[in-house]
């Protein structure tokens, strides 16, 4: 049965999504509404392109020599590729068939959706953790909630998945020690999480909202100076974790 889903864009990057150069295939739809996001093009399933996941995988297979070469792999990212199950996992599946390394880029909200197969085809998983208290979550998604990217983890865990951890850091938003403390103990109690990133907010996206007629709801916020993002760093590894 042919497996469709809404692709919004599909690019080549290096060392952001994952090891080694990465084909990284961005999903169209998300059930979060960050503050910080910085493609609100990706939010809606409307704004992708109906594409088989045999097509999209044809697409892999023009770089697919590149990729192993390049010590990379696949990255499925969005939007949120968990809101599309069912495409994620026959790519992945198909990517896994060609010997490729896959990483799903996930908030982990949906992580109750992600079924055996889909896991058994994912080599690395890149969870980004929005916030490490309940309401400081809540007011940065908009519409999440904590427990389920906790649970999923946990779950990745008892899998032997590996997961590298993802924070961004927004001056007024994220960055109060307390928050990223949770953060932190969140991912120190997860055994296979091998390393944070912390990505310092920007505003790149602003164009992209003006585009579409909508506020950013960021505008006017600064992106985080060195020294808050050498503190919140400093946290992060005094929990025993592999800061980047």
């Amino acid at each position: 049965m042919t497996t469709i889903g809404s692709v919004h864009s599909f690019d080549l990057s290096t060392g952001v999504d994952g090891p080694g150069t990465r084909f990284v295939a961005f999903l169209a739809g998300c059930p979060l509404r960050c503050l910080y996001c910085h493609s609100p093009d990706t939010q809606y399933r409307r704004y992708g392109q109906p594409t088989t996941a045999d097509d999209l995988l044809l697409e892999v297979r023009r770089y697919e020599r590149f990729l192993k070469v390049a010590h990379g792999g696949v990255t499925i990212s969005g939007g949120e590729p968990l809101q599309q199950r069912d495409f994620t996992r026959a790519f992945l599946r198909g990517c896994k068939e060609m010997g490729l390394h896959t990483a799903l880029d996930t908030s982990g909200f949906l992580g109750d959706r992600a079924d055996r197969e889909l896991l058994e085809a994912t080599d690395l998983v890149l969870l980004d953790i929005k916030s490490g208290l309940s309401d400081t979550y809540g007011k940065v998604t908009r519409t999440g909630r904590l427990a389920p990217t906790v649970r999923f983890a946990h779950r990745l865990a008892e899998l032997h998945k590996p997961i590298w951890v993802r924070f961004v850091l927004v001056p007024g938003l994220t960055d109060e020690p307390a928050n990223v403390d949770a953060v932190a103990e969140i991912a120190a109690g997860v055994a296979t999480v091998e390393r944070v990133e912390v990505l310092p907010f920007h505003s790149l996206g602003a164009p992209k909202y003006a585009a579409l007629g909508l506020p950013f709801p960021l505008a006017g916020t600064a992106p985080p100076g060195p020294a808050l993002v050498d503190r919140v760093r400093t946290q992060f590894r005094d929990h025993g974790l592999a800061v980047y």
